[in-house]
């Protein structure tokens, strides 16, 4: 039977000591899961192992643990697939616990502290609008289809631990409660979308806080694809209710469209007056922007003087050649052309790979 070192990062509170890694040899088959693994040291060499888990079947999320760097559940993670994805030179399975929330020990980490209370913050129950009907509420298929997605979240709190925002700013909403967040905005029962939407792009750290690094679409174990759930929400915030947020994200993501759309490629020293003034020669010497600039200087100094950038590269307008650009405004002509919009839902539009034949889920868009 093969043999599995399980590196675990230990913290015991009561013995006031820093956080340390201790080593737990297992013998168990390959096929077996790293919460195996990590309940059997338990069981044979250290009962003082703390570990939360129990369904052991990846749907109740409790097992949620760091595994060599990324967030997974313990209990979905085979021990050859771990020690495969390992990059210690002693051949060492890394186990810790998941980030951006405070540890309460070892590889329990304090859930309510952070993930339950960003949950708490987008308001998780449906507002109706009117008297409730004389029996149930009929809901069409596509709506429910279109917010089964993020329906599928176990509050496993993966996506918050790996969620590089939340490093930057902790008081960012975050992956799982802005996934949350959707499934409501999507329903058509909910009679508090545009309220729901302003308070989401009016908070400096909701909906356009995120940076799209897809780490959450990554370390969710289902598929949730969070972040893609907030891209979701930046379109019908923008689009749908025309809200132009105190943050300025979304007249920055347009700023940000139509300088490719243009130019074919993204011109930095055109973007901030662009985002504050819009694409008029006026526009851009919209206050805001002056103010904006000058918060950016030294930022801007610095990159100068790192050689990083050089002031007539950043002043000199950035283009592609004309056949170039053709084709890729031709990509804009077909996209807002379109009568519905097309969302990436994969619960709607996907594909699934069995064997070596790609087969169709589904073939048809939604609109939010």
């Amino acid at each position: 039977m093969p043999e599995f070192t399980l590196k675990i990062r230990r913290f015991l509170p009561e013995s006031g000591e820093a956080p340390y890694w201790q080593d737990y040899m297992v013998d168990l088959e390959g096929h077996r899961s790293v919460l195996e693994g990590i309940l059997t040291a338990k069981a044979d060499q250290d009962g003082t192992i703390g570990i939360r888990c129990s369904c052991r079947a990846a749907i109740c999320g409790s097992c949620g643990v760091r595994i060599n760097g990324r967030a997974a559940l313990a209990c979905k993670t085979h021990l050859e697939e771990a020690l495969e994805g390992s990059e210690s030179e002693d051949g060492e399975i890394v186990v810790e616990p998941m980030g951006n929330m405070p540890v309460i020990k070892d590889l329990i980490v304090d859930m309510d502290a952070v993930h339950w209370k960003k949950i708490q913050r987008v308001t998780p129950w449906l507002l109706p609008e009117g008297d409730p009907p004389e029996r149930e509420y009929v809901v069409p298929h596509e709506a429910m289809v279109d917010v089964t997605q993020s329906m599928a979240c176990i509050q496993c709190g993966a996506c918050v631990s790996d969620c590089l925002s939340m490093e930057v700013d902790p008081d960012f909403i975050g992956p799982a409660a802005l996934a949350k967040a959707y499934r409501f905005v999507g329903d058509p029962r909910d009679g508090q979308h545009s309220e729901r939407l302003n308070d989401l792009a009016e908070d400096p750290a909701g909906i356009y806080d995120c940076t799209h690094c897809f780490n959450c679409i990554e370390a969710c174990p289902k598929g949730v694809a969070p972040m893609n759930q907030i891209m979701r929400l930046r379109r019908a915030a923008g689009d749908d209710y025309e809200i132009n947020d105190r943050n300025n994200g979304n007249r920055h993501e347009r700023a940000f469209t139509s300088l490719i759309r243009d130019n074919g490629l993204l011109w930095e020293a055109e973007l901030l007056p662009r985002s504050y003034g819009g694409d008029s020669f006026f526009g851009k010497f919209a206050p805001a922007a002056g103010l904006e600039l000058v918060d950016s200087l030294p930022s801007i100094t610095r990159a100068v003087l790192r050689r990083k950038v050089t002031p007539m590269g950043a002043l000199k307008p950035h283009k592609i050649p004309k056949e170039d650009l053709a084709q890729v405004q031709q990509i804009y002509e077909k996209i807002e052309g379109q009568d519905d919009r097309f969302e990436l839902n994969l619960y709607i539009v996907g594909e699934e790979v069995e064997g070596d034949t790609e087969v169709a889920v589904e073939t048809e868009g939604s609109s939010a």
